[in-house]
């Protein structure tokens, strides 16, 4: 049911409990959860690792080459955990097909 919907049952149900009754009827949504990650990694991911390059190259201009090195490294990291969290979540999903099917 969306807002329209809502709206049109509001207005047609003279007793609030029958629109209570119409909004407990309706079927539930889900939320997008393969939208909401395929916007992260095509639009927020590659600002953010846009964001640490600069960080990156102002130091490096400065001359604090360890803490870059040190930087690097974390990221490095971090996107590491970040693949393998990915990798497991679909090796987890062919295992329950697998399992259940």
């Amino acid at each position: 049911m969306n807002a329209s919907d809502l709206i049109h049952a509001a207005v047609a149900a003279g007793d609030p409990r029958d629109l209570l009754v119409a909004l407990a009827a309706a079927p539930p949504k889900g939320i997008n959860t393969e939208g909401v990650v395929g916007f992260f990694a095509s639009k927020v991911a590659p600002i953010l690792l846009a964001v640490l390059g600069v960080i990156f190259i102002g130091r490096a201009s400065r001359g604090e080459i360890s803490k870059v090195l040190t930087s690097s490294a974390i990221a490095i990291v971090g996107l590491a955990f970040i693949a393998g969290a990915a990798t497991l979540f679909f090796i987890g999903e062919y295992l329950i097909g697998l399992i259940f099917a």
